[in-house]
């Protein structure tokens, strides 16, 4: 397609956003015309996110870097997370699954993630990561405390301690990881509905009276 062509069906493309229509497919077709001209690049620049969006967040990172392989999957990642302020936790299954463990605990860490994906991730990584199922499991635990996560049962705290400490073990930092759990208990407790349900849970366990 020549260059005049191309940038004139993008405008035409682009002058239909906002008027009731499907503006993923606008994005989608966009980024479309520019692939087909070996623009990648542009491509990625300018629809890769919005031409990409799936039913959930791991999928739409899988989609982006299965389609734009020359870029890397950290990179993919971080425009992701700077593309929804506020949402860095939704992204944490995301930067598990590229094994961008570091990152992933990171983002679990700035704003409220899911904690049965973390329990998960924990347990997945038990033995082949155990410091990264440490901070799952940590982290877990804290979006418990603050009442995050769909109908909760003691099972699922149950889980989340248990998994920590099985890999705390593994790592040979058992009685820190316990100590970490203690402390978190002990100072939420009084603080929030969640907080007083974990404690209700895990305070013989870990000795808070």
């Amino acid at each position: 397609m020549a260059t005049g062509q191309r940038a004139a069906s993008i405008r035409l493309a682009e002058s239909c956003r906002g008027q009731g229509g499907d503006d993923r497919a606008i994005a989608l077709a966009c980024a479309e015309i520019l692939l087909s001209s070996g623009l990648a690049e542009e491509a990625y620049e300018r629809y890769a996110v919005a031409a990409n969006q799936r039913s959930s967040y791991l999928a739409t990172f899988c989609a982006i870097v299965a389609k734009y392989q020359q870029r890397q999957p950290a990179e993919v990642l971080g425009d992701l997370v700077a593309s929804t302020p506020g949402q860095e936790g939704k992204w944490f299954a995301a930067a598990k699954d590229a094994k961008l463990y570091d990152a992933a605990i990171e983002l679990a860490g700035r704003s409220p993630c899911d904690p049965r994906t973390l329990t998960r991730a924990a347990r997945d990584c038990v033995q082949t990561e155990p410091g990264f199922a440490v901070e799952a499991g940590m982290l877990a635990l804290h979006w418990l405390v603050q009442g995050y996560g769909y109908e909760i049962t003691t099972a699922d705290v149950w889980a989340a301690y248990s998994h920590a400490m099985q890999a705390a073990e593994r790592a040979g930092c058992g009685d820190v990881v316990r100590e970490r759990v203690r402390l978190l208990v002990a100072d939420e407790v009084a603080e929030t509905v969640g907080g007083r349900f974990v404690a209700g849970i895990l305070r013989r366990e870990v000795g808070v009276v």
